[in-house]
Formats: structure tokens, sequence, C-alpha cells
């Protein structure tokens, strides 16, 4: 879970990223998610790579809204399995504890940096895609588009990444609490009519869409903007920072039971794995 060797530079227009692709236009910067041969997921190294990039976000005067989108027809289908969760078996807590940390991470930096993040959202949006999907503050929605929580489906509780403390907030508690508990699919018509999805468009505009929109943004008020984003973020009831720490552990200890290393398993054999509760 090394840092890749490759600095974020200054302008963010002179970066060019190794695990992703970046397109600097004007004052908008298009992230795309880059393997749609696999549904473009994620590894330590892109996790590691996109923290960066929102962290550098934050002292970057020129980039003033950000669009999240994948590959491909496809967001992303979550952690790799055969290079995220077929490592993790192998760890112990204290390597464990260090990798769910790390992915709060990206999660804390979409939100601490200034800029307004958008996602265009097509096709397969699972696991840690739905996570970044969830941690953007606008989303846009083909038909197709997918979207599930799918941590429960490998052994693994449904708080990841701060998912238990913004998800509600979105959706409300007893549709988030359905999503996490059983890990189905929402689909783009029940994002919308529930408020995960602002709104639906074309298959083929959904990143166009999602550009305009920023673009919308970025001609408007950069500090207010940013104090907008700031304040819908302090205003909660509870630290989001104090539930990505507590979901952090709870998730590595959820990481050390024997049914995370069956989903393991019965994956890398294709059949459905078969829980034991220990």
């Amino acid at each position: 879970m090394s840092r890749p060797a490759n600095p974020v530079t200054l302008p963010l227009s002179e970066y060019s990223p190794k695990h992703f692709l970046l397109e600097v236009d004007g004052k908008i910067a298009t992230v795309t998610l880059n393997r749609p041969e696999r549904k473009n997921p994620l590894t330590f190294d892109s996790y590691r790579e996109l923290t960066d990039f929102f962290r550098a976000c934050a002292i970057d005067d020129e980039v003033k809204t950000i669009v999240v989108s994948g590959a491909g027809g496809n967001f992303s289908s979550g952690g790799d399995v055969f290079e995220i969760i077929g490592p993790l078996v192998q760890m112990d807590t204290k390597g464990l504890t260090a990798f769910t940390r790390m992915t709060g991470d990206l999660v804390k930096a979409m939100r601490a940096c200034p800029q307004p993040v958008i996602a265009a959202v097509d096709g397969i949006c699972a696991g840690a895609g739905a996570i970044i999907a969830m941690a953007s503050d606008m989303r846009l929605a083909a038909p197709g588009a997918k979207v599930a929580f799918l941590f429960n489906k490998v052994g693994l509780s449904g708080c990841d990444m701060g998912a238990c403390a913004i998800l509600p907030r979105i959706i409300g508690q007893s549709r988030a609490s359905e999503l996490l508990y059983t890990g189905r699919f929402m689909t783009a018509e029940e994002g919308e009519r529930w408020g995960f999805f602002s709104r639906i468009v074309a298959p083929d505009q959904v990143l166009a869409q999602a550009q305009a929109l920023a673009k919308q943004v970025s001609d408007g008020p950069t500090y207010a903007n940013t104090m907008t984003k700031r304040m819908l973020a302090m205003e909660w009831a509870m630290s989001v920072e104090e539930a990505i720490e507590a979901e952090a552990v709870a998730q590595a200890l959820c990481m050390t039971t024997e049914d995370f290393a069956r989903a393991f398993e019965a994956f890398s054999n294709k059949r459905s794995p078969v829980f034991q509760g220990n």
C-alpha cells in the first residue's frame, strides 16, 4: 500500500496521473476511471492517487469544479477483487485498519476539497465506486445506472468509508438501511426518486450534462460556492470525521472474520458464498 511515486504537480492542467485519466478544460477537471475491461475497479495505487489528486485540488486556483466518470459505459465496480480483497485476507488487524483508514482518506479528501464534485454515473456503480458517487456533491445518472453498496456481499459491514454517516442524509435512514443490509442494486429511477441522483439524462449525454452543470457551477462565485460546500458539511449534527474513524475500526474487525475469507474463496471459484457467522 505504498504511495505511488507520482506526486501531483500544480497546476493540475500539467499533471499526468498513472491510475486514471485527467482532462482539465478551463475551470473544470474531469477525472475518468479507466479500466473499462474490468468495469473500472480501484486498486491500492488508484485509491492513493485519487486521494492525492483531491488533496491537491484544495490548493489549485484554476480548477473550480470536478467531474468524476468511468470509461466504457460503467462508473466503477469498486475495489478490485483480486488486487485488493485477495491481499486483505492475508493481513493482520493493524494492516487492515491501515487499509480502511486509507480508503476513508479518499472520502475525506473529496469532502475537504473546496471544489464541488459531480459524479456522472453510467452502468455499474458498486462498492467503493458507489462510495465515490455518494461522496460527490451532485450526481447525474444514465437510465441504465445501477448503484450498490456491496460490502455485506463479501461478509463485511455496510459501514464503509462513511456510508452510514452520509448515505442516510442523502436518501433517508430506512432506504439507506435497506441498501446497506441487502447490498442490492438501486436503479437510476429509484435513485432519482430518492434524491441520490439529481436527474436522469440520456446515456450519451451523462458526461456532457455533468460537465455542463460543472460549467454552470464554475461560472458562479467561487468563494461563495466553497463556503456552501463547507457549511453543508459542518452543519451536520455529527462529525463525519468521527464516523469515518469509527467505521474504519469496525470494518477492519469484520475483515478478520472467516466469512470475509469465505466470500473471497467463493468468488474465486465463481460460486455464491455461504456465510456461517464467524
